[in-house]
């Protein structure tokens, strides 16, 4: 039997993280929360995720800093990125066009749609 795969939340708001963490956990998935960039960094060295969702506007450490920091880093680059966010098409085209880091794996829009987050999670972790 295979193990769950883990998924690190990271967002400032815990009804966020509760919801994601409710759903994902409701799929067979492992969850672990993280309120902002530095928790998120410290669960990540803890943990080992094998996928994160990601909000960008958090205190502390911003999303876009802690996504920078791990994709440029050969230890977790290659762990899957969705940005959850409620951050308009806008920022989605200008941190997809960004040379120095690559694209995140996948975008979710807060209101989060149930369907969208869980097929992209289920193609992500295969």
């Amino acid at each position: 039997m295979t193990a769950p795969k883990r998924i690190l939340i990271v967002d400032d708001e815990q009804d966020i993280r509760t919801y994601l963490s409710t759903l994902l956990e409701d799929q067979g998935y492992q969850t672990v929360q993280a309120r902002d960039g530095e928790e998120a960094m410290q669960k990540l060295l803890a943990e080992s995720p094998d996928i994160i969702t990601l909000d960008v506007s958090m205190p502390e450490k911003s999303g876009i800093k802690f996504f920078r920091e791990i994709k440029t880093d050969d230890r977790w680059k290659h762990i899957p990125v969705i940005i959850v966010t409620g951050v308009s098409e806008d920022f989605k085209n200008f941190i997809s066009s960004r040379h120095r880091v690559p694209a995140p794996e996948g975008f979710v829009s807060k209101p989060i749609s149930r369907e969208e987050i869980l097929n992209l999670v289920s193609t992500l972790t295969r």
